[in-house]
């Protein structure tokens, strides 16, 4: 086990430039980010941590950053963590959303009205009025999700009506 552990430590330094004087490159806001606030190039710098204090779900590219908001206070030079952050907000809960059903063959469009938020690519909770029943759907612009239907989940006659 020990032997596993020095071999991946050593993969870090060889691999990983920023391990190689014993710190390594992280992103830290330039200034007090407010909850909410999205996140620009200008509003973070790279900073450097002792590499021994490292901890996972660390921020070390602006890529990663870049487009996302603040889930709470971020104060200038303190580390940025992936939990730190979400996609900007484009279904807020209790909204009306247009929900596109795809099934092999089949796309159909109802609304709904979204039971939690969330951003692009996000899971939310929308509930169809009709029925009342609660679908899990992904978050695909403002106002618009997709829920996917198996083909495990359509039952054999609803496969025999919508191929007629």
């Amino acid at each position: 086990m020990l032997l596993r552990i020095v071999f991946f430590m050593a993969g870090l330094l060889l691999c990983h430039p920023a391990f190689a004087d014993g710190t390594m490159r992280v992103i830290t806001p330039a200034h007090d980010i407010a909850r909410g606030q999205v996140i620009a190039d200008g509003d973070v710098v790279y900073g450097t941590i002792p590499a021994n204090t490292v901890f996972s779900g660390i921020i070390t590219s602006i890529d990663q950053i870049r487009g996302q908001e603040a889930r709470r206070m971020l104060r200038a030079g303190e580390i940025v963590r992936n939990d730190d952050l979400r996609h900007p907000v484009v279904v807020a809960k209790g909204t009306i959303v247009t929900m596109t059903f795809e099934a092999p063959g089949v796309t159909l469009t109802a609304t709904g009205r979204a039971m939690s938020e969330g951003g692009i690519g996000d899971t939310v909770t929308v509930q169809n009025p009709a029925s009342f029943r609660q679908i899990s759907c992904i978050v695909t612009g403002p106002g618009a999700v997709r829920a996917s239907v198996s083909s495990a989940a359509v039952s054999p006659a609803s496969r025999i009506a919508l191929a007629h």
